[in-house]
């Protein structure tokens, strides 16, 4: 259900809400929230509230000036693992100066602009994600160890499966907040998981996701496992990946009729992907630890798309209606807003120049092996230049090169990603 303002205000009243709980992303996608008293609800929708934006990674890009929260009323959710007494509510948050321009690091701003240019162009896409995570046991002192919790593969059933009922507790406590999981079941690594969701707006669909991480990380710790979304947990085994599928539709036909477009505007757009696809690698791949996952078992390395399921990095799916093409690069750990706006933005540029698609298996070559090599595509990209704003990208792309360096200095490499993201991602 999709509330205003007023309605939200009087469904605090009403069933007890004492905290409101402002959510937003740092600019590499790491969940951040500050929480209010329901009380001073009414005037955080008219002044916002303000954050110190240079604690936060990327938003020193503000120089030093006042942001603010300002909740979006329609993405207001209960938190269905906190207390019923006294209850917890969350929205999502955009990110504006004191003299309400939008903070150019506001990654639902970046995406709602995407969008618009979507329509102005005469389409609307939708977007639909796969998303995978490993469950790990806690040690006696209740710290996370990296000793996975099953040892179950593909589908396996119960009682290898050992997170079967933690992903059934994550599935209807995302119903709870308004989110309809399609599918799950486990993976293929051990004590790995996957739950799918439908396409829908690029934005909802960003928000859907972002809840999902934190339902996850939720649930786990009440059944006393620590999840994590970390690329490449475990050296000898599969990664956590995102697969990111779309459909476009003609923005005139898509209330009526949803006809998606045609068979060649897809592949022009799923050209355009490919050929821009290494500019913004540094979005869908935002860790040192990613470029770990690339390449290994079916994680993609190579720029090449397949009908048949692989290890390409777009597989065109003809028999799909609702999302035709999947993009299979990214990781949980990305900025869902600027990575959807992103390939929003090629897409685009692919059908204005009606691009045409390699052929079948044809590699139009590698994707970076490395954070530093991702942040050089960055920042020499003239298509990246175009859409994220010069002190955004500068910013990232200096963050990226600091994360890079203190990994390459690391006397134990290992060390170095388990402490920096394993129990925090």
């Amino acid at each position: 259900m999709i509330y205003s303002e007023n309605e939200i205000l009087q469904y605090i009243d009403e069933n007890d809400v004492k905290f409101v709980k402002l959510t937003f992303c740092d600019l590499k996608g790491r969940l951040k929230n500050i929480s209010i008293l329901s009380s001073e609800l009414a005037v955080t929708f008219e002044s916002g509230v303000r954050i110190a934006a240079k604690k936060i990674s990327g938003f020193e890009a503000a120089d030093g000036k006042d942001l603010f929260l300002f909740p979006d009323a329609q993405t207001m959710t209960v938190l269905p693992w906190r207390p019923q007494q006294g209850r917890v509510i969350r929205m999502f948050c955009y990110i504006r100066y004191k003299d309400g321009a939008p903070f150019e690091g506001d990654g639902r701003y970046f995406l709602k602009k995407a969008m618009k240019a979507a329509v102005s162009a005469g389409y609307c896409f939708r977007f639909g994600t796969s998303c995978e995570f490993t469950l790990f046991k806690y040690d006696e002192n209740g710290l996370p160890t990296k000793i996975p919790h099953d040892n179950a593969g593909y589908c396996d059933t119960a009682p290898d499966d050992k997170g079967e009922n933690i992903r059934r507790d994550v599935c209807l406590t995302l119903e709870q907040m308004g989110i309809h999981p399609v599918s799950s079941r486990h993976e293929s690594g051990c004590g790995q998981h996957e739950i799918d969701f439908n396409a829908s707006s690029a934005l909802k669909a960003a928000d859907t996701f972002l809840s999902f991480k934190s339902a996850v990380k939720s649930v786990a710790e009440t059944h006393g496992v620590h999840a994590s979304f970390m690329p490449k947990p475990l050296r000898t085994d599969c990664g956590n990946g995102m697969h990111i599928s779309f459909n476009i539709f003609p923005d005139s036909d898509f209330l009526e009729e949803r006809t998606s477009s045609s068979s060649d505007d897809l592949k022009s757009a799923a050209a355009g992907i490919m050929e821009h696809i290494r500019d913004f690698t540094l979005f869908t791949n935002s860790t040192v630890n990613s470029y770990a996952r690339l390449g290994e078992f079916t994680a993609p390395r190579d720029i090449l798309w397949a009908a048949d399921e692989g290890s390409q990095l777009i597989r065109m799916n003809p028999d799909s209606d609702e999302t035709p093409v999947e993009l299979r690069a990214a990781d949980c750990v990305c900025n869902p807003y600027f990575v959807f706006g992103l390939m929003i933005y090629a897409a685009l540029e692919g059908m204005t120049a009606k691009s045409q698609l390699a052929e079948e298996n044809e590699s139009k070559g590698r994707l970076p092996a490395t954070l530093e090599e991702a942040a050089d595509c960055a920042e020499s990209s003239g298509f990246i230049g175009k859409y994220i704003p010069e002190k955004i990208l500068g910013t990232l792309v200096s963050c990226s090169r600091n994360e890079w360096k203190e990994y390459s200095a690391a006397f134990d490499k290992e060390a170095f990603e388990d402490q920096k993201y394993f129990y925090s991602l």
